[in-house]
């Protein structure tokens, strides 16, 4: 498949060393230009270039950056044509992307996005934390292989964002409709807790709507106190910090 990523920061720069080594042509794209895109996320094959060449004639376009990125792209992806399948992987900050007044009332992250470029959006790869994802990664059928939620109201979306995702070394589960997407959230159970397909069904079940915003201002502030703004622990420790705070 021909596939566009617009951002390299972590979870883009794993996309495109993965998606590549897989065998997919993948174009890789920042808001600093394509000279500036380290050379280890070019390393199995994706080609850096401007954001306007990594959407033209794209079958996926991926939205790896945080919301404060989206206005730049806005003009870009919501003239992209219907058939492109495009996949969000990011999730609301307030203390990153400023306060977003729907949000903040109950709209749903993925719905606010796709309300946003006025297309069809599916949630993948956001319910993964970034060092699990570049390192924890299984072959199919193996017995630590954790799954992740994809959630979009085009079953064709689903179906695409979830074979990319077995493509990256985890099992894609099918989470149903945006309007349910806020169960993959950062604060709930399947947020950067790495669940075994058999276990994120339940999990996602489980989450309560009004409980995800408190219950990740206070991971975030864990995080940040304990190992710095930003800085990403090893993949244990995150697992096992998510777990306690969100199960």
């Amino acid at each position: 498949m021909k596939i566009g990523i617009l951002g390299a920061g972590t979870i883009g720069a794993t996309l495109a060393r993965k998606l590549a080594a897989a065998g997919h042509e993948v174009k890789v794209a920042n808001s600093r230009g394509p000279e500036t895109i380290k050379t280890e996320v070019l390393e199995t094959g994706a080609k850096p270039v401007a954001a306007k060449d990594a959407v033209g004639d794209m079958d996926v376009v991926i939205l790896s950056m945080p919301h404060t990125g989206f206005e730049k792209i806005r003009h870009l992806v919501s003239t992209l044509p219907e058939e492109t399948v495009v996949i969000d992987t990011s999730n609301y900050f307030p203390q990153r992307d400023g306060v977003n007044p729907a949000i903040e009332a109950g709209d749903v992250e993925s719905k606010w996005v796709q309300d946003f470029f006025g297309r069809p959006v599916v949630k993948a790869w956001n319910a993964i934390g970034t060092v699990p994802f570049a390192e924890r990664g299984q072959p199919k059928g193996h017995p630590e292989r954790a799954a992740i939620p994809i959630a979009g109201d085009r079953e064709r979306d689903r179906e695409v964002a979830m074979a990319l995702v077995d493509e990256t070394g985890f099992d894609g589960y099918d989470a149903g409709t945006l309007a349910e997407s806020w169960r993959q959230q950062p604060g709930s159970p399947v947020y950067c807790t790495n669940l075994s397909y058999d276990r994120i069904g339940a999990a996602l079940a489980a989450a309560e709507q009004e409980r995800l915003p408190k219950r990740r201002d206070v991971s975030v502030a864990i995080f940040s106190e304990r190992f710095g703004p930003g800085v990403n622990p090893d993949a244990d420790t995150i697992i096992r910090i998510s777990r306690a705070l969100q199960m």
